[in-house]
């Protein structure tokens, strides 16, 4: 299949920076098929040498990853490093995460012979992924599907081509064989179309609630092929008893708007005790209005680059309008800096007046202010959303936080932390419309394969039971 061309355009500056013809999909699940059964059968340990080369190629060639990755996505130039590096840990994190979860195992060896477990990689990945974190996101996918012994074919989002081809060189470069990992590029037809492929027997989703329920409708009838979500969340973070209160400024601040409020993992609603009310939202928007905001190699150093594009930035002004004209009490005003640019500038309002709070993700720095009066209301209004990805508690004591993880519906829970606190080896993956209970980080080697039982004995041994007459 075919499709328009795929141009990607740098958000800060409008300046084009990468075009592309969209790929042969036909071509790429063939050469996918003919490769993934020499790669599944090379040894653990070549494949793991494999990964490894990777993560040192991505750490000889850092600066070209961070400034591609900070240009095709607008994030500063130090916010593109951090995922950087991050991607070369992830690498070895994979390592350790296979030996781990997926290793050979014997079970039993005595006369009734082995009882063994061990884990074949299904076949054909189709990764799908989104622009936020277009080295990071994808790596947690693609990494562990190699280890496994699958090709995999990467289909990036659109509008992070650039970063997506760079990624896919890098590990050929590192080892992976040809036809074993391959980057489709096209629009969102293309990934359609590989998740209906009857090649493609595994679907890694990354990207918004919207896309993902639609590809798990899309293979409700074919239980074989193995799906996993990974998407957004409407997040909550409640603010309780603390006399921190700068500090959980802080944390607010780097929950809501780093990235440009373009994490998955970030807070969308802020829940504040009314008795705490006044001082932690001047807290707030005090350090929201020191907030720099800028192009990726300006100086003074941004904290914060603009949204991916024209269409995110519309989107984002037109939502803090609809907010305010339905009960919304604007604390931070979102402004266009630039009309020409997808800039915006981080925004703050109470939506406690809401009769009808709406249930979505706002993918952008557009934080959500609640007030309320009592603990239990803090808890059930943290609740009162369709996705559950992250809940994050400031302040309150140890009794409050066990009583707030007990009654989170959420696959990761802070305390006193910032809710995009990168999580290492531990599950990342949320429930609801955020995912379908089939967490990443180090547990994605789990769904990048799947376990065998043997049962095994040298020789043929066996005897007659009950139930046969005398020979």
């Amino acid at each position: 299949m075919n499709g328009s061309e795929i141009i990607s355009f740098e958000p800060a500056t409008g300046a084009e920076l990468w075009r592309g013809a969209p790929s042969d999909m036909d071509a790429l699940l063939a050469t996918a098929q003919k490769a993934w059964p020499a790669w599944a059968a090379v040894s653990a340990a070549t494949r793991i040498g494999v990964i490894r080369r990777f993560a040192d190629e991505i750490r000889k060639d850092s600066e070209v990853f961070a400034q591609l990755l900070a240009r095709e996505t607008g994030k500063p130039l130090w916010e593109a490093f951090d995922e950087v590096m991050a991607t070369t840990t992830r690498a070895e994190m994979m390592v350790r995460a296979q030996a781990e979860r997926a290793a050979q195992r014997r079970l039993n060896n005595g006369i009734g012979g082995a009882l063994a477990v061990r884990h074949k990689p299904h076949g054909v990945m189709a990764v799908l992924g989104s622009y936020s974190q277009p080295l990071l996101v994808p790596a947690g996918h693609i990494l562990p599907a190699l280890l496994a012994g699958n090709a995999v074919i990467f289909k990036p989002s659109a509008k992070t081509p650039a970063c997506a081809e760079l990624l896919v060189q890098c590990l050929a470069r590192s080892g992976v064989p040809v036809g074993v990992i391959q980057c489709a590029i096209g629009d969102d037809e293309a990934g359609r179309y590989l998740v209906a492929s009857d090649v493609v027997q595994a679907v890694a989703f990354s990207g918004s609630a919207h896309t993902g329920v639609a590809i798990a409708r899309k293979l409700a009838a074919r239980p074989d092929k193995l799906l996993t979500l990974e998407m957004g969340g409407n997040n909550p973070l409640v603010v309780w008893d603390t006399p921190l209160v700068e500090d959980a400024a802080v944390l607010i601040v780097q929950s809501a708007f780093t990235g440009a409020g373009q994490r998955f993992n970030a807070a969308r609603r802020l829940i504040v005790g009314a008795h705490m009310y006044q001082p932690v939202m001047e807290a707030v928007k005090r350090i929201a209005d020191r907030i720099i905001i800028g192009a990726p190699f300006d100086e003074p150093t941004p904290f914060m680059g603009p949204v991916i594009d024209m269409e995110a930035a519309d989107g984002l002004t037109e939502s803090f309008i609809y907010l305010m004209s339905n009960g919304g009490k604007p604390i931070k005003q979102m402004q266009r800096p630039h009309g020409d640019l997808p800039f915006v500038t981080p925004a703050i309002i109470d939506v406690t007046a809401m009769t009808e709070r709406p249930d979505i993700e706002l993918f952008g720095p557009l934080l959500q202010v609640i007030r309320v009066d009592d603990f239990d209301e803090a808890i059930a209004v943290a609740g009162a959303t369709r996705y559950g990805l992250v809940a994050g508690l400031i302040g309150g004591t140890p009794q409050q936080y066990n009583h707030f993880w007990a009654s989170a519906r959420a696959g990761i829970v802070t305390w006193n932390r910032p809710t995009i606190t990168e999580l290492g080896a531990s599950p990342v993956g949320g429930v609801g419309l955020s995912g379908n209970h089939r967490p990443g980080g180090g547990y994605a080697v789990d769904y990048c394969s799947y376990p065998v039982t043997s049962v095994e004995l040298e020789q043929p041994r066996a005897s007659l039971g009950t139930g046969f007459s005398a020979g």
